[in-house]
């Protein structure tokens, strides 16, 4: 794997401002930090999504700087969010812990969910705009251990995943060469179908449901949502 995964997610951040909480996670257009009403339309989606109730205790994968997290944790009991950046954790530290209600960790997020022991307090689970820079193994990894460790999470909402079949209303022909689809360590990631997201999901015990931003949604053109809730097992 090349750089550029780690450079975009443990690099890049230490070039912005310590404040500037959008930019570190590359929430931007053009550069530019996305408005407020972009970052409403993430939580609303969010909470839409995983049905949030005021008892939930939410994990957040790929947490990055905990911007997110925090807006989402106003709605919950408590939450963690884990992610793979010592700086960006080294953020959400300074600006959003408030232990033992809202708390960040350091750790890959594969590991954290095939390792970590109190899985109990968890009930709903998030990975936003993150989820296609894991390999497909890493992918497979982490939805089957959400489904077998962690009883009692019963929605997962992964968010602002690239659509495959709308990569050419992202990439201009001059920017886009065959397999970079593929690569996670790319500067999206690995692009999907809903289908092959679906074929995915199943595979690691969960049903897939598709939705999409509003169009005046930055990114809406070429991404979607989805919310994986448990498949039924056959007895």
């Amino acid at each position: 794997m090349n750089n550029d995964k780690f450079y975009i997610h443990k690099e890049y951040p230490k070039t912005c401002a310590p404040t500037d909480f959008w930019s570190q996670v590359k929430r931007t257009v053009n550069g530019v930090p996305v408005s407020e009403e972009q970052i409403q339309m993430i939580v609303d989606a969010v909470l839409k999504g995983l049905l949030v109730k005021k008892d939930d205790n939410l994990l957040d994968l790929c947490c990055g700087n905990g911007a997110l997290t925090d807006r989402l944790l106003q709605h919950c009991s408590a939450g963690l969010g884990v992610d793979f950046s010592e700086y960006l954790i080294e953020v959400a530290k300074t600006h959003f812990e408030r232990k033992p209600q809202q708390e960040y960790v350091l750790q890959d997020v594969v590991s954290f969910c095939l390792e970590h022991t109190a899985t109990e307090r968890f009930t709903k689970a998030l990975c936003y705009g993150a989820f296609s820079y894991l390999e497909d193994e890493a992918a497979s990894n982490l939805l089957s251990a959400l489904r077998d460790n962690f009883n009692n999470i019963t929605r997962v909402f992964i968010g602002n995943y690239p659509d495959r079949s709308k990569i050419f209303d992202f990439y201009s022909p001059e920017y886009y060469y065959p397999g970079i689809e593929t690569k996670a360590d790319s500067s999206i990631g690995v692009w999907r179908s809903q289908n092959e997201f679906r074929e995915l999901a199943q595979r690691c015990g969960w049903h897939a449901e598709f939705s999409q931003m509003p169009p005046q949604y930055y990114a809406a053109h070429y991404r979607y949502d989805v919310v994986l809730t448990r498949l039924i097992q056959q007895v």
